[in-house]
């Protein structure tokens, strides 16, 4: 192999294994560290840099880095990242001097945000320190998008979700809400210098060819909409009995919705097998817990309605078969339809886009699916005056997606009202520091808790099913924050080689705990990860290669795979050949104007 490039940035942030998984590349380890600090306000900063959102998100994002947490190769847990970004937003102090200042001079140029969703929101941060005029249009009455009207206030508080939408709508913000855009070509008549178009899914998928669909429509509601209705209090009451079809998050926030609303008997039904589901394995395990059963296997076959009184439903029961390709087809058990009493059926099995506003002559593409062509790096359209971002731009996806195409975007107008090429993008702020104090004294502390993943306690059941406003999780407090930080393996310190000065004593690879250090000859990947001295099992993750050392012709491989970055290998090395460097990386820096603090 030849010897890794690790002046690429791209290398050390890779092995950054959960901010490489975060669509924002919020710097995990570093906001931890600062909260087993007790540095909250400071944690909490170096989140809302990268993530806008962190009390909002530190309760309800869906979590991409954990899966990727080296943690979870050593004890099958986890850090729990989403959670602590929560301790951080609970016990931050007073952030409004660390915010960024709004220039007393504007730059002339005047953006429109059509929707005040987390794309929108997060164009606005980005943008308004830099001097632009942005206008935020909404039909809702308050900012926040889908994050006010889909989430639930038993999981994100309205006090929370408030602060953080006024931090940014602060910023000169001009607000124009309860404003529905009926036109796209009004907007761009209004001689704004770029349009950002970023208002969701707004569209629940329906199922309107289900016999008796229109008979009991009365009692048949479309989740997202039902959920809108429930958090702007149209809606106050739902029938003792209800179905819930679907198998996302939307459907576990209906059920869980309908608990508080005086649903006694909630069923969820869903067409996959319950392992398929696209719910997060946590929003199930709550929605059981609240004594939801979900039924699986189970297709809609009809709505059952008897004197213009919906009665229920019949479902078809099937099974799942994959082909050798392994895609899967529901079929048929050859068993009597069920049938399942309900006063209410919630129907939660998609959202579509829905853009009936945007004229089809203003140079805008659309594909077969009615969606807009829109770059999937820069999110510009045929229109090159025209973004779209979050789930207007790709399809539905979740709110810390929706906050890093929001960043991309803004990097894109910024550059398009500069007259720029939007593909040479701003360069992430990426270094690497040296943490020696001394010969071996470490400026980070690198014993790691062997403790299991904490558990975050909730409140109890019997009063949160009866307040729709009552917070279920009650978030760790200040002791066992500081407990499950000390968790994280600090994989953002790295341990980096000098050939030059390696002795090859092999004193780094016998102290390695985990083996993942082999001084070898040289030969392809695929050879080389047969030789290593523990097996190499992610081939996705990158070995890191020396140049040939001197004394003996090897070199030195370390699988980054399984490296704990205790910093052993060079607390051993006599000749400080092995050094521990803390990797920076930041796309953030470049898309506004408050990386002061």
């Amino acid at each position: 192999m030849e010897p890794t490039n690790v002046h690429d940035p791209e290398y050390y942030h890779k092995v950054v294994d959960c901010q490489y998984a975060c669509p924002a590349h919020t710097p995990v380890p570093e906001y931890i560290r600062l909260i087993a600090a007790e540095k909250y306000t400071e944690a909490y900063m170096v989140n809302w840099e990268s993530n806008v959102f962190p009390g909002v998100l530190g309760r309800t994002c869906d979590r991409p880095c954990e899966p990727a947490c080296r943690r979870g190769r050593v004890d099958e847990e986890p850090v729990a990242i989403c959670r602590l970004k929560r301790v951080a937003a609970d016990n931050k102090g007073d952030i409004s001097h660390l915010l960024p200042k709004i220039p007393s001079k504007g730059n002339g140029k005047r953006i429109a945000l059509i929707g005040a969703g987390p794309a929108s929101l997060t164009v606005a941060r980005d943008l308004a320190p830099l001097g632009y005029e942005i206008h935020v249009f909404d039909e809702q009455i308050k900012g926040g998008g889908m994050m006010r009207s889909q989430i639930p206030s038993f999981r994100l508080p309205e006090s929370v979700l408030d602060e953080e939408v006024n931090n940014i709508l602060n910023l000169g913000i001009h607000q124009h809400f309860k404003t529905y855009v009926s036109s796209l070509k009004s907007v761009l008549d209004d001689g704004y210098d770029a349009v950002f178009i970023g208002t969701g899914a707004p569209r629940g998928r329906d199922l309107t060819n289900l016999p008796g669909r229109a008979e009991g429509g009365a009692n048949i509601h479309v989740g997202i909409e039902w959920l809108a209705s429930v958090a702007f209090e149209h809606t106050k009451s739902i029938g003792k009995k209800v179905i819930v079809l679907g198998g996302g998050n939307t459907a576990m926030d209906c059920c869980r919705t309908s608990r508080r609303l005086g649903g006694e008997d909630v069923k969820v039904v869903v067409r996959s097998p319950y392992s398929e589901m696209k719910a997060s394995p946590w929003e199930k395990e709550d929605a059981q817990h609240e004594d939801i059963p979900i039924l699986d296997n189970h297709v809609p076959v009809s709505f059952v309605v008897e004197n213009g009184q919906l009665k229920g439903m019949t479902f078809e029961k099937v099974h799942a078969v994959y082909d050798e390709k392994g895609k899967r087809s529901l079929v048929p058990t050859g068993e009597p339809h069920v049938f399942i009493e309900a006063d209410d059926v919630l129907v939660a099995i998609g959202q579509e886009n829905y853009f009936p506003w945007i004229e089809r002559d203003l140079g805008i593409e659309f594909d077969k699916w009615d969606m807009p062509k829109v770059d999937s790096t820069t999110f510009q359209s045929t229109n090159p005056k025209v973004f779209f971002g979050g789930d207007a731009a790709l399809g539905p996806k979740n709110v810390i997606t929706a906050v890093a195409q929001g960043h991309s975007a803004a990097v894109s107008i910024d550059l398009y009202c500069q007259g720029k090429p939007l593909d040479v993008r701003p360069d992430p702020m990426t270094n690497l520091v040296s943490q020696k104090m001394g010969i071996h004294e470490w400026s980070y502390d690198s014993i790691v808790a062997n403790d299991d993943r904490y558990v975050v306690p909730q409140a109890e059941k019997a009063v949160t099913l009866v307040d729709r406003k009552k917070e279920v999780e009650l978030g760790f407090d200040k002791n066992v924050g500081f407990k499950e930080a000390q968790r994280c393996l600090n994989c953002d310190v790295q341990t980096v080689f000098t050939e030059n000065r390696c002795i090859e004593c092999d004193a780094c690879m016998d102290i390695c705990p985990t083996d993942c250090i082999t001084f070898t000859v040289n030969g392809t990947e695929e050879d080389l990860r047969t030789r290593l001295k523990a097996p190499s099992l992610h081939l996705d993750q990158s070995l890191l290669v020396s140049n040939t050392l001197a004394a003996t012709g090897r070199v030195m491989v370390k699988d980054e795979d399984v490296c704990l970055h205790c910093g052993l290998c060079a607390e051993r090395c006599p000749t400080s050949a092995w050094d521990m460097q803390k990797f920076f990386y930041n796309t953030t820096k470049a898309h506004h104007g408050c990386g002061s603090h």
